[in-house]
């Protein structure tokens, strides 16, 4: 059985982001291709991984990603 998840490199890996969606800014910690399935058959999706000012940290799509301040 393959794993439930892999990173995967980015270019604004480390850097100051915004989420489009919601409009939190913080630092892009990773992307994962994760599989989301609860069924047999496999659901893969890219997510971002935003850490906020307040130290939690968020996941969205990484099409909702931007560098802050674009």
């Amino acid at each position: 059985m393959p794993e439930a998840y892999e990173y995967v490199p980015h270019p604004l890996l480390r850097r100051h982001v915004r989420d489009i969606a919601s409009g939190i800014e913080g630092e892009l910690m990773a992307v994962v291709n994760e599989n989301v399935s609860a069924t047999a058959i496999e659901r893969w999706v890219e997510l971002a991984y935003i850490r906020g000012a307040n130290g939690r940290e968020i996941s969205t799509a990484v099409s909702n990603i931007a560098a802050a301040g674009q």
